[in-house]
């Protein structure tokens, strides 16, 4: 057990997010960023003197503006700041490690510049415990992949990728594969690692064929 898991009851209710379009972050995985904007470093900053946890979240293409800015998608995940390095030119270098996902309740105040909300993980609570043993479709999400990253003009290492475990490999794809906004957000509110694999691979084998981004709140046929 993770010592430094929180436990369901010490969840904060009011959060801090990070909008931004195209860096997905799901329970598990592991998001490095780079922090420049004077009030994400206040809100890194503020996060590291309160558990150290904030949310990433997508904005949303089709919500317009509002008061507090860009509008966003109402699920993001909540992450806990596992490493930060401070930069001479005054940047923060941070990992953000996934814990769960959440549902805005609310848009909360700014504070110092930066968006928080309050953040509803009732429908999410499962992404605390480690994923059950299930059979994923390894073998289809490898073969989707290599056409691919060979579409795409990416180099892989393979080794490392056939040694990866099967939720692992789908969290990370996840995140580090360049879909579009509403992409990545269907992956994000997969119900499951089981349907997320799924998805995945038919994002995999229709941007192998030149396939286009889906619409928001799409999901791959």
């Amino acid at each position: 057990m993770n010592p430094f898991q929180p436990e369901p009851e010490h969840l904060p209710a009011e959060i801090s997010v990070f909008p931004l379009s195209g860096a997905l972050l799901l329970p598990g995985g592991k998001l490095p960023l780079n922090i420049f904007e004077p009030r994400y470093l206040a809100m890194v900053l503020d996060s590291l003197a309160e558990g150290r946890m904030f949310g990433m979240i997508q904005a949303d293409p089709a919500l317009p503006a509002d008061e507090h800015g860009t509008g966003i998608y109402h699920v993001g995940c909540l992450g806990r700041v596992t490493s930060f390095a401070e930069t001479e030119d005054g940047r923060l270098l941070i990992t953000l490690n996934g814990l769960l996902r959440f549902r805005v309740a609310e848009e909360l105040p700014m504070r110092r510049g930066y968006r928080r909300v309050l953040a509803d993980y009732s429908e999410y609570l499962d992404d605390l415990e480690p994923p059950a043993p299930r059979e994923l479709p390894r073998e289809a999400l490898l073969q989707a992949l290599r056409p691919y990253f060979a579409a795409k003009g990416i180099e892989a290492n393979w080794q490392a990728i056939e040694q990866m475990g099967c939720p692992t490999l789908v969290t990370t794809l996840s995140m580090i594969c360049p879909f579009g906004v509403a992409e990545k957000q269907a992956l994000l509110e997969a119900a499951t690692v089981a349907e997320r694999a799924d998805d995945l691979i038919a994002l995999l084998r229709m941007w192998s064929h030149g396939g286009g981004e889906l619409p928001p709140g799409g999901r791959p046929s």
